[in-house]
């Protein structure tokens, strides 16, 4: 049985969890403010439909380092209710093997399930990108929303042409950023745009 990545609603900070959240923060102070949770690791059956618990996702997103163009994909991954909808983020959710290295440090546990989730989503990356933290989202008006927290990165690069999708991301593909809100996204993928303009 899968384990995930949780923390109780009711220990988040309120800003981090209104109806509809984008919350710029800095790095180190999302980390330090992290240290003082009580995360768990839950059975995912447990908490899909547990409002009480957030779910921790990390979000990537993949632009030009001029910001004009951003990857974009459809989704048919393995949560069924996003099907069909156009994402600009890749994520997953934290397991305990990501928490191998320093079971008790936040920033390790949540860089090692955003590194493994891009590497098992992307054939193919460009050598020398890094993603870079960039700020929160939460959204409680969709059953996806109400069990889940998005935790955002940005990851720019110079070469778009060096990023392949998995099987798992359908359509992969460029496109304008300016372009990107015509797409039929999921909320994430709107609320994590406004984080970067």
């Amino acid at each position: 049985m899968e384990k995930v990545l949780c923390v109780k609603r009711k220990n988040l900070p309120d800003q981090w969890v209104k109806k509809k959240s984008v919350f710029r923060i800095k790095q180190e102070l999302f980390y330090k403010t992290c240290s003082q949770f009580n995360f768990e690791f839950k059975e995912r059956n447990s908490v899909e439909k547990n409002p009480d618990y957030k779910q921790i996702i990390p979000y990537i997103m993949i632009l030009t380092k001029d910001l004009k163009n951003i990857a974009v994909y459809k989704r048919k991954g393995s949560e069924k209710r996003l099907h069909d909808l156009w994402s600009v983020g890749i994520g997953g959710h934290i397991n305990p093997v990501d928490a191998e290295e320093d079971p008790n440090d936040p920033e390790k546990t949540i860089i090692a399930g955003m590194q493994r989730e891009l590497d098992e989503e992307l054939i193919k990356i460009s050598s020398g990108d890094k993603p870079q933290f960039t700020g929160i989202i939460n959204e409680e008006t969709t059953d996806v929303g109400s069990v889940h927290i998005g935790i955002v990165f940005t990851m720019l690069t110079r070469h778009p042409d060096d990023y392949t999708g998995g099987e798992e991301l359908a359509g992969f593909t460029w496109i304008q950023t300016i372009k990107a809100r015509a797409l039929n996204l999921e909320l994430w993928s709107r609320l994590s745009l406004d984080l970067i303009g």
